[in-house]
């Protein structure tokens, strides 16, 4: 009988990150999947990254995981966001082949050490005493082990609609886990259901490209990887915008009788911000149309993702409507769109280490704590591998605060707050956004992969390379002085319309909001633009950053004060019985996760705190 110390269940952007990083650590790990040649599948849209994403993607390439480098080794369009704002909400957004996506991130896990893969379906779970003890494939197959990691997206009892048709599975060609559906709603887990959905594919031959307006990538073009290079990025192609209108509207609501969702067949909540097309219409009934970006699925693909138009009416609907729509008048749908309903379970079920609370040893991650997106199940994927491998080996875990990830902000949000509908990261969600950028995830984490062993010699070498430079430019800046009326300063006044009286250094002259580093005279070393960004931002954003570090030594104070996992809410005096039963339910670990719990009040931590110094006294 085999035996491992980790195995991973799923192999999509979860399941990939989670048994890669646990293999990374040194622990002997297993993958099981349903089928090997669909491992990093990419199942809507073959796009990485966007607002508040690509910072999930590249603290993900901080610690050493896949998913940015295989996106820079299949980018097709890049993007940066947010281009004209504060480098604390720009983000990066790269369009992908899908077949070169999945190619890479096979070849990166394949070549991982200490990994199995093992085709096959998880049936059912051996829990003995509340501790996981071995998994049990259709084959028969018993895998004993401590610890799993459930990464199974939209499988778990998953069914597909197109109009009033049904058909279970996790997505198109592939079956759901119905069985291991049925045991773990058995296990004392809250349980719900979840929609996503998918527009239909458009034959790329039959759209008349004359109709639709170009939008190009990004000159110079960025990469997602801190070590990925340009050379092995692929030919760029355009993608092209075109809008619903009147009629496309129209349409939609003459068979919205037809709509699963509509219908009250579907019961899951869809996602609030990738909403159907028929969700649009109905919200935004106001507008006449919408915007639809037409994204070619790959370079030698004749598929295109009309992205805005995630639909699950019936196909001739489907036809209609894609026809109504400029420049798609005889566009012919070589795949229709549909919906997914599958099971997930309530995130406040979970430990911020993503361990169940319930089950000891059994860790979830992704689509099964109700988020939406490969970049919040590859973060969770990672953090959940990571913890699983650390458990086995008697280590504590890997837990990312809020000030210091946007996978921390993430995690903490669903382990503290939950959610009803499907969850998606943005920057708004981050308090601490000036110091969680995009551009400096490595210095914020690449330290921490490296003490735990999870970052690659590669990463390594590049994050101090980029620290050496980057102190060495800060401290130039700060040397370097620009005279009244040199050439140096009529050309900084040319360029920005900056001007000064006195001698001034090049880092304080950089802190004015229209200076930037191309404006100042350069010195020996040719920086990456990485770098500059993170100069930049560290200049311009210096008084606030100082304000946000004071913000979070005092949160700090409340974060290192421990809840006793044995402490009885019934008996803290003061607080009322709805604050009790919230903190009963959520057994939050510190004051400051119990901060952040709905209707808990900074009285009621006040109180909480009085109490749990009164029994340390006690016992003392």
């Amino acid at each position: 009988m085999d035996k491992y110390e980790v195995v991973v269940i799923g192999g999509g952007h979860a399941g990939v990150e989670a048994a890669s990083v646990a293999s990374r650590y040194g622990a002997k790990t297993l993958l099981i999947t349903h089928d090997k040649s669909k491992i990093g599948e990419m199942s809507c849209n073959p796009a990485i990254g966007g607002i508040g994403k690509s910072h999930l993607a590249k603290e993900v390439d901080a610690l050493g995981g896949l998913m940015a480098k295989a996106a820079d080794k299949s980018g097709i369009h890049y993007r940066v966001l947010n281009s004209t704002k504060g480098q604390a909400v720009r983000a990066t957004r790269v369009q992908t082949d899908r077949d070169l996506y999945k190619l890479a991130i096979q070849e990166l896990i394949v070549s991982t050490k200490n990994l199995t893969i093992k085709e096959g379906s998880v049936i059912d779970l051996d829990i003995d005493d509340l501790k996981i003890k071995s998994v049990k494939t259709d084959s028969g197959e018993k895998i004993f082990t401590k610890s799993v990691v459930l990464t199974t997206g939209t499988f778990l009892g998953g069914v597909m609609h197109t109009g009033l048709e049904q058909s279970p599975g996790g997505r198109i060609g592939d079956p759901s886990s119905e069985k291991l559906a049925k045991k773990l709603r058995k296990l004392n887990l809250s349980v719900g259901r979840l929609k996503t959905g998918t527009p239909p594919r458009l034959n790329k031959n039959t759209i008349n490209w004359d109709l639709l307006s170009p939008q190009s990538g990004d000159t110079p073009t960025p990469l997602l990887s801190y070590t990925s290079n340009e050379e092995e990025r692929p030919k760029q192609l355009d993608c092209f915008m075109t809008r619903t209108n009147k009629e496309t509207h129209k349409i939609i609501i003459e068979h919205l009788d037809e709509s699963p969702m509509y219908s009250g067949v579907i019961e899951g909540v869809g996602p609030r911000y990738c909403p159907s097309i028929e969700d649009k219409v109905m919200r935004f009934s106001e507008r006449d149309s919408h915007q639809i970006f037409a994204e070619p699925e790959g370079l030698n693909s004749d598929l295109i993702y009309p992205n805005g138009i995630s639909t699950s009416l019936p196909l001739k609907a489907q036809e209609a409507l894609v026809r109504s729509i400029k420049g798609f008048e005889k566009a012919e749908i070589i795949r229709p769109g549909y919906a997914i309903e599958y099971d997930y379970f309530d995130p406040k079920g979970l430990k911020h280490s993503l361990e169940t609370k319930e089950i000891e040893g059994l860790f979830f991650a992704g689509q099964i704590n109700g988020t939406t997106g490969y970049e919040e199940a590859a973060a969770q994927g990672l953090m959940a591998g990571l913890n699983a491998a650390l458990q086995t080996n008697n280590k504590a875990p890997l837990i990312l605060r809020r000030d210091e990830a946007y996978t921390g902000v993430l995690i903490d949000d669903l382990v503290s707050l939950g959610t009803k509908e499907p969850y998606r990261m943005f920057t708004s969600r981050a308090e601490y956004r000036l110091i969680l950028r995009e551009d400096n995830a490595d210095m914020r984490l690449t330290e921490k992969g490296k003490e735990l062993g999870i970052v690659p010699d590669l990463l390594w070498k590049t994050y101090l390379q980029k620290k050496e430079l980057s102190n060495n430019e800060l401290e130039r800046l700060k040397k370097e002085k620009i005279k009244p009326n040199s050439p140096e300063a009529e050309k900084i006044h040319l360029l920005s319309g900056e001007t000064t009286s006195n001698n001034i250094s090049l880092l304080e002259i950089l802190k004015r909001p229209k200076v930037f580093h191309h404006h100042l005279p350069q010195g020996e070393n040719i920086l990456p633009n990485n770098v500059i960004d993170e100069i930049e931002a560290s200049v311009k954003y210096e008084g606030y950053i100082k304000r946000q570090k004071a913000d979070i030594e005092k949160l700090q104070r409340n974060e290192n004060t421990p809840i006793p996992s044995s402490l009885d809410y019934s008996n803290v005096v003061g607080l009322s019985n709805e604050v009790k039963q919230k903190l009963t339910e959520a057994r939050p670990e510190s004051l400051a996760r119990a901060s952040r719990l709905p209707g808990i009040t900074p009285a009621a931590i006040s109180l909480l705190m009085v109490h749990i110094k009164k029994g340390r006294r006690l016992v003392g």
